[in-house]
């Protein structure tokens, strides 16, 4: 019998992560395209996930709703060795910092930028704390920056969902308007990113979906 993976996504949400590891590793799923934000423009999408949050995985009888850990489920079920890094490997545990490290690091600070610069009316909007997180969020890029200014990968000296984790919060990033703010090893790194096959992949699927389902597709970040 056929195994379904079904993902609840918003264009260009934190589920990109998920939706980036399926199409890297050319796995077969549907995938359900909500419009943003879904607690509100989908209240039906509760009983999937009652914090009307995306990502939402459904795998089988497992329901999983936080990115990372969705890929590196995916990547641990289909890609040891490879996508994920196993745990008699040497950068395991760097490779699990790494991908902790990318929501809980960088992709925090940026949702207070987003909420208090972009989705709060206008009387709630809060500049000091959009210019403090967003300085929060680039002097974090340091660590980023040290590793890639001399490795080519986070880790395992291979692409992994370490640089999926942490590539989401640099996609972010773009949408804030930080991007411009990169050092010159973050740039270089995220360019060559972007030009994975997987990432263009999951670009163009998430696009095709909304239209087919006839939600709009401006990206979640830019819904004001």
């Amino acid at each position: 019998m056929r195994r379904v993976r079904i993902l609840y996504h918003c264009i260009s949400a934190r589920s990109f992560r998920p939706l980036w590891t399926l199409e890297e590793l050319e796995l077969t799923y549907q995938i359900v395209i909500l419009p943003f934000p879904p607690r509100a423009c989908s209240p039906e999408y509760m009983d999937i996930n009652p914090l009307g949050t995306v990502p939402a995985y459904i795998d089988g009888t497992t329901r999983m709703t936080e990115s990372a850990a969705i890929c590196e489920f995916i990547a641990m079920r289909h890609s040891l060795g490879d996508l994920a890094v196993a745990p008699d490997e040497s950068d395991y545990g760097e490779y699990l910092n790494w991908v902790h490290f990318g929501e809980a690091t960088l992709t925090f600070p940026q949702t207070l930028v987003l909420r208090y610069g972009r989705f709060e009316p206008i009387d709630r909007q809060l500049p000091q704390v959009v210019q403090d997180y967003s300085r929060w969020f680039l002097s974090r890029l340091r660590s980023v920056e040290r590793k890639v200014s001399s490795h080519r990968y986070l880790c395992a000296n291979r692409f992994t969902v370490a640089d999926i984790s942490v590539g989401y919060a640099l996609m972010l990033a773009g949408y804030l308007g930080l991007s411009d703010r990169f050092p010159d090893a973050v740039r270089a790194y995220w360019a060559e990113l972007q030009e994975r096959d997987g990432f263009k992949k999951a670009r163009a699927a998430q696009e095709k979906a909304a239209v087919e389902q006839g939600v709009s597709t401006t990206p979640a970040p830019l819904t004001s």
